[in-house]
């Protein structure tokens, strides 16, 4: 197993750590969308999203904020 997926976690067992990755994260990938799609329910999906990709054990920064801006590509509804 890698340094950047580890076993599936759940929400509740998020360590500091990987919280304050997360938070960086959705940071950095809400910098990098199309300023239009910046809105308070484009950004929830977009963390969403990397939720769901750490509970399947990916934990990497880089990963993480590849799939926010992913999510963040297309606003939401």
């Amino acid at each position: 197993m890698s340094k950047t997926e580890s076993p599936q976690l759940s929400p509740s067992e998020f360590g500091a750590d990987l919280i304050s990755t997360m938070r960086t994260a959705l940071n950095d990938a809400a910098g990098s969308i199309d300023e239009a799609n910046r809105t308070p329910a484009t950004i929830a999906k977009m963390a969403e999203r990397m939720l769901r990709t750490a509970s399947a054990g990916v934990t990497d920064a880089e990963r993480l904020t590849a799939v926010a801006v992913e999510e963040g590509a297309n606003p939401a509804d």
